[in-house]
């Protein structure tokens, strides 16, 4: 199977550029297994789950800044951090950033395994201790960091607060009162930067596997979600 079929099968993009403009459009197969192939931008290193737009409208790097959720709903605002870790240390500060939430929290995984029905499968899963969950996550490492298809949030709704790591391996954390969040960067070396752009601002490619279809199935299982739908 050539490279282009491959592409096609396991790659998707995500974008909200008009038809005819995308960066990937006639590009040779030489030319888009070399972009794909890139995983380094300077000292970050991206994981498997995403790749930016062919002529790098943002170019990844390491940071964090504050932003703003206004729902639309509630006309609430909440104040958010917007985090992005290279490769190496991903991981470990989206760990280190579970432990304010508290000894009991609820989860939430996210899918997009299913491309037909355009959008995201939340579910839901209530009352976990914290070292049961860390333990899970740290058996489905490579799942959470490589699938372009999978993202969870743990959230104390007690609090309240959510910290989020999404299909695009960005950061997100939610809440009145994020300091201990933001110490939690800074000591992982992710510093805030006012004008920071993230993957998820310009034309991006997810990837995924029916390896990583079967170990979020086995993840759902593991947190009690398999007869979830």
């Amino acid at each position: 199977m050539g490279f282009l079929k491959k592409f096609f099968r396991n790659v998707f993009r995500d974008t909200s550029a008009p038809q005819g403009t995308s960066s990937f459009e006639r590009l040779s197969e030489d030319e888009l297994e070399a972009h794909l192939g890139v995983v380094r931008y300077g000292a970050f290193t991206l994981t498997d789950a995403v790749r930016p737009s062919y002529d790098l409208q943002v170019v990844p790097r390491q940071g964090y800044r504050h932003d703003v959720y206004h729902d639309e709903a509630s006309k609430t605002s909440v104040p958010v951090l917007m985090g992005a870790a290279t490769n190496e240390a991903l991981f470990e500060v989206f760990m280190d950033l579970l432990e304010p939430l508290g000894p009991e929290v609820d989860v939430v995984l996210e899918t997009s395994h299913n491309r037909e029905n355009r959008g995201h499968v939340d579910l839901y899963r209530e009352h976990i201790d914290m070292p049961v969950l860390k333990s899970i996550l740290y058996d489905f490492e490579d799942l959470l960091l490589n699938d372009g298809c999978t993202g969870i949030a743990v959230l104390n709704p007690g609090m309240p607060l959510e910290v989020q790591f999404d299909e695009h391996k960005l950061l997100i954390v939610y809440g009145e009162r994020l300091e201990q969040f933001e110490r939690v960067f800074q000591g992982r070396d992710v510093y805030p930067h006012d004008d920071l752009k993230f993957i998820t601002e310009a034309e991006h490619v997810h990837s995924s596997s029916d390896q990583y279809l079967e170990q979020f199935e086995q993840l759902k299982t593991r947190l009690g979600m398999d007869s979830m739908s």
